[in-house]
């Protein structure tokens, strides 16, 4: 028997996305007789989000796959504050004109996952600069300072950290809080929102928004939150030795993104597939039962399937052809990073940092003693080896048996 009676609840449950939840029995009687709109906040930081954001925007996702309203709120107005939570410094300050262009092509992704338009549960995209900066200073003050004490406020954990590891928080950014409530306390007027969701580091502000909206307008909402996201071996997700997982094509090349999912651990397959894709339950429960050299072909699938949400179909066939081609030998796939080389050639060490496969050359140079690196599958020994390409040819460089790269001539 189901352990709710909404298909919301029921499908978050099922897939593994709920930590915490306000009042789970209310928000499933609301979600079960009507549509529900529901929001979650992004950053408008970079050009893209990362692989660590794409469970928030499933979420949303699974929200319209249910018939409700996914909401997706970009924080231009947030984005000129900075949020504490889980940083150790303060942010750069962007301008106006950078935080939009960032979200232009932050939608971009978000149009691949979510039918956007004017229906009943359409989704929307909103910028919480739309009232934030219509709201005199004084006003804020006056109307929603009342409504949060000093003492909570220094109880939570992105205050706290920062405060113990005495690294500066500057009073801009102790004010994010106070700003992130009243975005759900405006969402709830302005689009009659019910529901915010977030990750389990969100909690507190979620919180603030509830209590906030509660006191001010006497309205009941609800808070979901997922759960901290970490690969089996303990790292966050979406980073790796060589920078962000970026879920946009501009910032990160569609073989690339395909091989992060491709290298999933063996222990996260079943987790990752329930989370990132939309195959049915059962199939990824015989997926996730594979073992030995046959879990590789549930990790082609993940890979393919969440390249195909994220960066469409054709990219994930261009990524799987030119996986099989390398690993196939001596094959040079179209989709493999591309370094250009100059006529007098280029070190060994010195490639590999280039291609991002090595964070440094003293790293590149432990890779080369351990004989990790490959040129034309001849192993490198030398990291001071000057490699040549002529003129109209290619050379492969690999680092181990995952990282590879075309050489041409620049």
């Amino acid at each position: 028997m189901s352990e709710f009676s909404s298909d919301l609840l029921n499908l978050l449950s099922e897939r593994g996305y709920i930590h915490q939840v306000t009042d789970a029995g209310a928000l499933d009687a609301l979600a079960a007789k009507e549509i529900v709109p529901g929001y979650i906040g992004f950053d408008a930081t970079a050009p893209s989000l990362h692989v660590g954001s794409l469970v928030q925007i499933m979420m949303l996702r699974r929200m319209q796959q249910t018939g409700h309203k996914p909401i997706a709120l970009m924080g231009g107005g947030t984005t000129k504050v900075g949020d504490p939570s889980g940083k150790d410094e303060s942010r750069k300050m962007l301008t106006p004109q950078v935080i939009d262009d960032n979200i232009a092509s932050i939608r971009t992704v978000f149009e691949k996952l979510l039918s956007f338009g004017d229906g009943p549960t359409d989704a929307v995209m909103v910028n919480n600069d739309d009232w934030l900066s219509e709201l005199g200073y004084i006003d804020l003050l006056r109307d929603v300072g009342p409504h949060f004490t000093i003492n909570r406020m220094l109880t939570f954990d992105s205050v706290k950290l920062r405060l113990e590891r005495e690294q500066p928080l500057t009073f801009l950014e102790f004010n994010y809080m106070i700003l992130q409530a009243y975005d759900f306390r405006e969402l709830s007027q302005r689009m009659g929102c019910r529901l915010q969701m977030g990750g389990s580091d969100q909690w507190g502000n979620i919180v603030n928004g509830i209590e906030l909206t509660r006191r001010m307008d006497g309205k009941e909402v609800f808070g979901l939150t997922t759960p901290l996201l970490t690969t089996a071996d303990g790292a966050k997700m979406g980073k790796t030795a060589a920078g962000a997982v970026w879920l946009n094509e501009a910032q990160l090349p569609a073989y690339d993104f395909w091989q992060y999912w491709r290298n999933t651990d063996d222990r996260d397959v079943g987790r990752f597939l329930k989370l990132f894709t939309d195959l049915p339950l059962d199939e990824i429960a015989r997926l996730e039962k594979l073992e030995g050299a046959e879990i590789n072909a549930a990790k082609t699938i993940l890979a393919n399937e969440v390249t195909k949400l994220v960066r469409g179909r054709e990219a994930a066939k261009t990524a799987e052809a030119t996986a099989a081609q390398t690993f196939a030998g001596d094959g040079l796939g179209a989709d493999l990073p591309v370094l250009e080389v100059p006529s007098e050639g280029i070190r060994a060490g010195a490639a590999c940092t280039a291609l991002g496969f090595t964070a440094s050359n003293g790293e590149a140079k432990r890779k080369i003693a351990e004989g990790a690196v490959k040129i034309d599958g001849e192993t490198v020994t030398d990291p001071g080896v000057l490699i040549l390409v002529e003129a109209g040819s290619e050379r492969k460089l690999s680092l181990g048996k995952k990282k590879h790269a075309i050489l041409r001539m620049g």
